[in-house]
C-alpha cells in the first residue's frame, strides 16, 4: 500500500487511555486471558467451550474412531465445511507471493532489535509459558490444533451466537465465509525462511516447559513445532480470521478482534513463539486484510460470503443477528472491560520502547476499510482520524519506517471503542 494520507494536525494525539495507565503485569493478564477459557465462571461460556473442542475434534476425527497425530498435518475444512468450488469458480488471485514479500518487507525492523529487546523477548515466553494454568494450556492446545479451523471463532460471538456459529458452520452453511476466509490467510513460511529465528525452546539454557497434549490428540505427547519463530503462522491465521469475521458480524468486533489477540498469546503458552513473532503478525495480517478488502474484486466475493453468513447465523439463532448476539455480562466473558487491557498489552508484551522523535503518524491508503464495518456513521477521513488518535505510542519493538509503525501502531480496539463511547 501507498502513503498518501499524513494527517497533521492528529499526528501527535495518543489515546488518553492508552497513556494514562501502568502496563498490566503478566498475572494480571494471565488472568484475563484465564478467563476466557474453560475457567470462565459462566457455566453457558464454560457449555460453548466445550461444545467448540467437541466439534473440532469430531472434524479432525473424521471417519476415524479416534485421533492419530499423524492426521493433524493434514486435515482442514473438507467440501461439506468450505465452499471452494465455489471460490475457485470466482477465478480470484490472491497474488500470495506478492503478498509474502510485502509481509517479509513490513517485518524486517525484526533484525535491528536491540539486544535488550531479544533478552526480554525470551524472559517474557518463560514466564508466560512456566506460570500458566492448565485450562490455558488446554485452550492454547485446542486453538494450536484447529488452526485449519474456524471453531475458535465461536468463543468470542457468546454462548448464543457461538452455539449458532458452530452448529451452521458443521452443516456447511457458511461455506462461503470458511472458504474464503481460510483462503485469505497468507503463508508466513517464506518469512520465516527468510528471518530464519530459532524458537525459544531451542534456545540453550531455556526454561521452556513444553505443553503435553491432553485435549485434541490426547496422547499426552509434549507439544512442539518445526521452522523459523518469527513471524508466528498460527498468529497469523488467528488474526486474518478474526478480523474478517468482525467485519461480517461486527456486532461481536471487538470481541472478535480481542480472540486474534488471545489466539497469539495461546502460542506463547505453549512456548513454542516469542512475543515479537506474535507482534509482527498481527501487524501482517493487519494489512492484507486491508488490501483484500480495498480490491474490488475481493470484495465482491466477501459481500456474498457475508450475507450467506448472516442469513445462516439468523436462521440457525430463530431472532436477528443483533439479538442474538447480544448475551448478560456475566456470560460474555470477551465482552468485559479487561479485554480492552488484554488487547493493548499484546500490542507490545511489555517489551521495551525506544525514545524516538515524535513524527506524524502516517495511515497507509484505504487502512481505515477495518473500522467500516463497526463503525459506518464515519467517514472514511474521520476514520483515518481516529486510527491516528487512538494509536499506540512510537518506538515499541517492530517500529520503524512508516509503513512498520503505523501497522505496529494501530489500536483496533480503542479506535471502535473510543468512537461508541
Amino acid at each position: 500500500m501507498s502513503f498518501r494520507i499524513t494527517l497533521l494536525t492528529a499526528a501527535l494525539l495518543v489515546s488518553q487511555l492508552s497513556q494514562a495507565k501502568t502496563p498490566a503485569s503478566l498475572p494480571q493478564i494471565a488472568a484475563i486471558a484465564d478467563s476466557v477459557s474453560s475457567a470462565s465462571g459462566s457455566a453457558d461460556y464454560r457449555a460453548l467451550q466445550d461444545h467448540v473442542q467437541s466439534a473440532l475434534v469430531d472434524a479432525i476425527k473424521g471417519k476415524h474412531d479416534r485421533i492419530e497425530r499423524s492426521q493433524l498435518e493434514e486435515v482442514k475444512q473438507d467440501k461439506s465445511l468450505a465452499d471452494k468450488a465455489w471460490l475457485k469458480a470466482s477465478g480470484y488471485d490472491f497474488a500470495k507471493k506478492a503478498n509474502q514479500q510485502a509481509g517479509i518487507a513490513l517485518l524486517s525492523a525484526f533484525s535491528t532489535q536491540p539486544e535488550a529487546v531479544l533478552r526480554q523477548n525470551l524472559e517474557t515466553v518463560e514466564s508466560i509459558n512456566l506460570n500458566a494454568t492448565a485450562t490455558l494450556r488446554q485452550q492454547a492446545l485446542i486453538d494450536a490444533e484447529g488452526q485449519n479451523y474456524l471453531y475458535f471463532l465461536a468463543d468470542a460471538l457468546g454462548p448464543r451466537l457461538g452455539q449458532a456459529f458452530v452448529n451452521a458452520y458443521n452443516k456447511g452453511e457458511l461455506g462461503k465465509a470458511a472458504a474464503l476466509i481460510k483462503a485469505s490467510e497468507v503463508s508466513t513460511g517464506e518469512a520465516k525462511k527468510h528471518f530464519d529465528n530459532k524458537r525459544p525452546f531451542l534456545i540453550p539454557a531455556n526454561t521452556i516447559h513444553l505443553v503435553p497434549d491432553t485435549a485434541v490428540v490426547k496422547d499426552n505427547q509434549p507439544y512442539t513445532a518445526d521452522g523459523g519463530s518469527y513471524p508466528s503462522g498460527h498468529t497469523n491465521s488467528g488474526y486474518t480470521d478474526s478480523l474478517l469475521m468482525a467485519q461480517m458480524v461486527p456486532e461481536r468486533y471487538l470481541p472478535l478482534i480481542d480472540r486474534g489477540a488471545r489466539y497469539g498469546y495461546s502460542r506463547i503458552v505453549l512456548g513454542v513463539h516469542y512475543p515479537l513473532d506474535v507482534i509482527g503478525s498481527r501487524m501482517v495480517a493487519q494489512r492484507n486484510v486491508a488490501h483484500y478488502l480495498n480490491d474490488p474484486a475481493y470484495r465482491k466475493l466477501f459481500d456474498e460470503a457475508k450475507q450467506q453468513l448472516r442469513t445462516a447465523l439468523e436462521k440457525e439463532c430463530g431472532m436477528s443477528l443483533k439479538a442474538c448476539a447480544q448475551v448478560p455480562l456475566k456470560d460474555d466473558p470477551y465482552a468485559a472491560k479487561s479485554m480492552q487491557t488484554f488487547y493493548r498489552f499484546t500490542m507490545t508484551y511489555n517489551l521495551p520502547a525506544q525514545k524516538v522523535k515524535a513524527a506524524p503518524l502516517v495511515v497507509p491508503q484505504g487502512a481505515e476499510v477495518l473500522l467500516e464495518a463497526p463503525l459506518p456513521n464515519l467517514s472514511a477521513a474521520q476514520r483515518r482520524q481516529l486510527l491516528v488518535r487512538t494509536a499506540l505510542a512510537g518506538g515499541y519493538p517492530l517500529s520503524g519506517n512508516a509503513e512498520q509503525s503505523f501497522w505496529q501502531r494501530v489500536n483496533l480496539h480503542d479506535a471502535v471503542s473510543a468512537a461508541r463511547h
